[in-house]
């Protein structure tokens, strides 16, 4: 049965290349709704409608260390294949809320009071569905990650089937902004009404998706994964690299979003000539992330820790330059470098976990929690000090730590190696 298995990973391997295109589509247009949601909800919030709004994506982010355990459990139970239809099922649930959240707002608006401003309940109902999608995502990527480094594909390294999965998902971020600027809101001024029917649209499409996985061949990779009741002598944190990488995935996580978001504020405060590029800024460094990934998709020969050394130091270097000079331009290519760190991180970090491997991955989804703190502080010492420039140095300290991982602590102890019976 597992010889069989083993023939038809090449099949499988594709469609997790295709869901994690869904992964990072719905992650981005996630973030994207942040600036329609605040004109179409939060009017009347006064000075802390910006605070309201970055809401959204925290409580995205806050679903990741709640729903990598329920990942794992269901792995456990029901295999890969009942685990991603059961994620894409949440999913549409999520997506429910969503419509919720705006049918409630069309037909039956209610206002809390928040000493001199008002908040739509229908806002909270909509940071719910937020935390109940990014848990979805958080589930299917805990089969992901694990599958796209261990399944064996004639001619590709693990890190580099990370990369192929990882472009898919850059291809959908990019797309993300367009389809939520132009296809939901026709490039008007956002109005709730007008996503009632794009989220029904969304609610359909992730059924007939969730269908479709039903259907398919996705065989579970017994290597990987650990049985319904099976009992383990250890605790995974007890790993070091693993539980080095899961900070790793923390700083990573919360650098790639700082840059990509934070880039547009500190460009604005350096002055005209580059304040009306901020926007272009932003969008090349998502743009190096894409092409990065894609480039990475073709390295075969070079090892995940070597990837990983290369580009957390040159990330340092550029954001060293960037500061000393006032130049968000170098800014770009730290999106560059950023584009092989999440494959690599997570193949060093699940190596030779053996059994283990689906619990490491769920541990790791702990870790994207950083994608929602170190943007939020780094804007806090931004108010604080009255300028972003210096607010850099807590990136950079980010990447340092990227670079001791790479250089040591992805190093498995000899007690840490798994073998795969």
């Amino acid at each position: 049965m597992q010889n069989t298995q083993a023939k038809s990973y090449t099949g499988p391997f594709i469609v997790m290349v295709i869901l994690f295109f869904f992964v990072g589509f719905f992650t981005n247009i996630n973030q994207q709704f942040q600036e329609p949601i605040k004109e179409a909800l939060l009017s009347q919030a006064g000075s802390i409608k910006n605070t309201l709004m970055t809401l959204i994506t925290f409580s995205w982010f806050l679903a990741y260390p709640i729903f990598g355990g329920t990942g794992a459990k269901w792995v456990s139970k029901s295999g890969y294949k009942g685990t991603l239809v059961k994620a894409l099922l949440l999913m549409v649930g999520g997506l429910a809320i969503f419509e919720a959240s705006v049918l409630l707002q069309v037909y039956s608006p209610v206002y809390l009071p928040f000493g001199s401003v008002s908040i739509p309940l229908a806002f909270f109902i909509f940071l719910i569905g937020s935390f109940v999608v990014g848990g979805a995502v958080t589930i299917m990527q805990v089969v992901i990650n694990p599958f796209l480094t261990n399944c064996q594909v004639k001619g590709t390294s693990d890190v580099q089937r990370q990369n192929i999965g990882g472009t898919s998902n850059s291809i959908a971020t990019t797309i993300g902004p367009l389809f939520v600027a132009y296809l939901i809101f026709g490039g008007q001024t956002a109005t709730i009404n007008q996503l009632a029917i794009p989220f029904g649209a969304l609610m359909l499409m992730i059924i007939l998706l969730s269908f479709i996985v039903s259907k398919l061949n996705l065989p579970t990779i017994e290597s990987a994964t650990t049985k319904a009741g099976e009992k383990l002598d250890r605790s995974i944190w007890s790993f070091r690299h693993l539980a080095l990488g899961v900070a790793a995935i923390f700083f990573y996580v919360g650098v790639e979003v700082a840059v990509g978001t934070n880039v547009v504020s500190f460009a604005k405060e350096l002055g005209d000539n580059f304040a009306a590029n901020a926007a272009k800024i932003a969008s090349m460094y998502w743009g190096g992330m894409l092409v990065g990934r894609f480039i990475g998709s073709f390295l075969s020969k070079v090892p995940a820790k070597t990837q990983l050394t290369v580009t957390s130091a040159g990330a340092i270097v550029l954001l060293i330059l960037s500061m000393i000079l006032k130049n968000p331009w170098l800014l770009v290519g730290v999106g560059l470098c950023h584009s092989v760190m999440w494959p690599a991180i997570f193949s060093l970090a699940v190596l030779k976990l053996g059994k283990y491997t689906s619990l490491g991955s769920a541990a790791l989804m702990a870790g994207v929690l950083g994608g929602g703190i170190i943007p939020l502080i780094q804007g806090v010492l931004a108010d604080s000090l009255g300028s972003w420039e210096l607010t850099w140095v807590l990136v950079i300290v980010s990447e340092l730590f990227l670079l001791y991982y790479a250089v040591k602590g992805c190093k498995p102890r000899q007690q840490d190696i798994m073998t795969n019976e």
